[in-house]
């Protein structure tokens, strides 16, 4: 299973896992004392992409957003290209999905084939605690600002060409068919892995009908950061800090790359450096327990759009998010894999005041949980934080995968 994505939407029995639903309250107004915050990071380089939290997901609160343009396989990202916008940024997993219902009419499917040379398509099925996402595994051309990864294997979620259905053995929440259920048009996963093998199945279809199977690596879907011929070691997620009340929007800077080039550096920066495992979990002691290093640990995963945990906080009437009668502070001691120990502070505000104000950005948004610590879009806020990707290395973190944060 990938990382639990975390929502706060408005379609109806959207709850599974982790997920935040219903509730809200507010308006629409993008506007706020905050208006708009932007990251340390310039977002004018080759290797940096602009990111947006706004209303562009409907009504999901504290949701980074980007825009991907997807081309032809095999013309180095300079044929039939289309630009995919709303994509949600998630260090939570690895590899491009995109619902095929948004990719642009000037990339026809067509342009994208099928990853494993015959007719008979490969399909994914991919479950998120949230629910779980189906459709084809087509290569394409990927390129964002600078950044191009060439023939990258993507799913293509609700593919119409694809005529057999989730098959049963993983359909495991809510179906993810369609956009406005996400809040996006896709997801970004830049996690700590290099692809998404043991924590997807694959499918060879025929018809109405599927087998597993196991992919090749051409076939598997990779993390695009890999896939760049450069800046590939990991990514840093940079965004200023929004008032205590919220913004109406934040915009912040997806940073590709570790200590390759002058904007993304680590070392010497005084970041907090925490190594992790395979999938960026960690150790931590929270609220009086203390939970292993793995799916009920801690990590740090912007596709979740509060900091979750289980604790008796007062909560909202959807029992999703915490509503204390005033703001709690909390700490967390973690345990990164090589024993580095780390205290991480945070804020824990009334949701249902949040909600009422309208805005979207918040970093003290935070949510219930059956285990561990999720720490979420709200932690982001007012930080450099950083994805070292396992299997590279940068100069200031080292061998990934680990992940960091400093104050920015």
């Amino acid at each position: 299973m990938m990382r639990k994505i975390v929502w706060l939407a408005t379609v109806a029995g959207l709850c599974a896992g982790l997920a935040a639903c219903g509730g809200g309250g507010g308006s629409d107004n993008n506007s706020s004392s905050g208006n708009s915050n932007t990251g340390s990071g310039s977002s004018n380089a080759a290797n940096t992409v602009s990111v947006a939290v706004s209303s562009a997901g409907g009504n999901v609160r504290n949701y980074p957003m980007v825009s991907v343009t997807i081309c032809a396989a095999g013309s180095n990202a300079s044929s039939n290209c289309s630009t995919v916008p709303n994509v949600l940024l998630d260090t939570g997993s690895y590899g491009l999905r995109l619902f095929a219902s948004a990719i642009p009419s000037s990339t026809p499917l067509s342009s994208l084939p099928n990853v494993n040379g015959t007719s008979q398509p490969m399909a994914e099925c991919t479950s998120f605690g949230s629910g779980d996402t189906w459709g084809t595994v087509l290569a394409a051309d990927i390129k964002m600002s600078g950044e191009i990864a060439s023939n990258l294997p993507i799913q293509v979620i609700q593919d119409p060409t694809l005529a057999a259905s989730m098959p049963r053995s993983c359909a495991n929440g809510t179906s993810i068919n369609t956009p406005s259920v996400l809040g996006a048009n896709g997801i970004l996963g830049v996690g700590a892995a290099q692809s998404d093998a043991g924590v997807a199945a694959y499918f060879a279809c025929s018809g109405t009908s599927c087998t597993q199977v196991t992919p090749t690596n051409t076939q598997i879907i990779m993390n695009p950061v890999v896939q760049f011929p450069n800046d590939n070691n990991g990514v840093i997620i940079q965004f200023a800090q929004v008032p205590d009340t919220g913004a109406g929007s934040a915009t912040g800077t997806l940073v590709f790359g570790i200590d390759t080039q002058s904007n993304n550096a680590l070392a010497g920066t005084g970041a907090t450096i925490l190594p992790t495992d395979g999938n960026g979990n960690m150790a931590v002691s929270f609220n009086g327990t203390s939970y292993p290093a793995g799916p009920s640990g801690a990590f740090f995963d912007s596709g979740s759009n509060g900091i979750f945990f289980n604790s008796s906080l007062q909560q909202n009437s959807a029992g999703t998010f915490y509503s204390p009668p005033s703001t709690v502070a909390m700490s967390a001691v973690l345990t990164a894999a090589n024993s580095t120990t780390a205290n991480v502070q945070f804020n824990v505000a009334n949701s249902d005041s949040l909600f009422n104000t309208g805005n979207y950005a918040f970093n003290n948004l935070a949510g219930t949980a059956s285990t561990g610590l999720d720490l979420g879009m709200s932690f982001f806020y007012g930080r450099n934080v950083y994805q070292g990707i396992a299997g590279k290395t940068s100069t200031g973190g080292g061998a990934g995968p680990y992940v960091a944060y400093v104050s920015n």
